[in-house]
């Protein structure tokens, strides 16, 4: 999968490409390498960092504490780092959507 690597501390890298101000939270497929994310809240205040951070802990069944925004923060493109999650979980999370659309 192009937006999921592990690093070598055992930490999950995503690429994201983030669309603000949806209509509802969710991943509607690739953006070129990036996992394409709906989110509600506005690009203003650290709101939809903030969004994504609670949007990806849920999705992939982890604590807030386990995902931080490594790059991109003023941008819709995004690296986060994922902890606690294994790469065979992540795949198989992300196969299961992606493969709904």
């Amino acid at each position: 999968m192009p937006c999921l690597s592990k690093q070598r501390d055992g930490t999950i890298l995503l690429q994201v490409y983030i669309q603000p101000r949806a209509s509802k939270n969710r991943i509607i497929g690739l953006h070129g390498n990036a996992l394409k994310i709906c989110i509600t809240a506005p690009p203003v205040g650290n709101k939809a960092n903030g969004a994504v951070v609670d949007f990806l802990a849920k999705f992939f069944k982890v604590s807030k504490s386990g995902i931080s925004i490594k790059g991109g923060k003023q941008s819709r493109t995004k690296r986060v780092a994922i902890t606690n999650l294994s790469t065979t979980d992540a795949h198989r999370i992300l196969e299961n959507v992606l493969v709904k659309e």
